[in-house]
């Protein structure tokens, strides 16, 4: 009988968080963006090996607190769920466009959206 490897637990650690303002002007001023119905997607090389997280949800887009924290949560499992399928050396702040998006939702649009914006930031020739 053979045995099954563990597989490497999906976390979602400090170390993969965007915390700081700098790092957000950073993504903001690079304006390397992709959007759809769902996110907004801004993207900077951060020059790890690995994809760290940022959300930006203002009062303006979604009124209520509940909503703004039900939004961040879906964010963040998405990005946890989908480590492995996101660009490495890449940091992401995310924006709302829908004020009430599924979680299908939300998982697709970051996948896609985060490869798309890490191709602009590749130089072209």
């Amino acid at each position: 009988m053979s045995e099954a490897v563990p597989k490497e637990r999906a976390t979602f650690g400090r170390h993969e968080r965007l915390t700081k303002d700098l790092e957000f002007q950073r993504a903001f001023e690079r304006r390397k963006t992709a959007s759809d119905g769902v996110l907004v997607v801004f993207a900077v090389e951060n020059g790890l090996g690995r994809a760290r997280l940022g959300l930006s949800v203002g009062r303006r887009k979604i009124a209520r607190a509940t909503a703004r924290n039900r939004f961040k949560r879906l964010v963040r499992e998405a990005f946890r769920l989908n480590k492995e399928k996101l660009p490495k050396g890449v940091d992401l702040v995310v924006v709302p466009r829908e004020p009430a998006p599924t979680f299908s939702a939300v998982q697709g649009s970051l996948v896609r959206l985060a490869r798309d914006a890490a191709r602009r930031l590749a130089p072209r020739g």
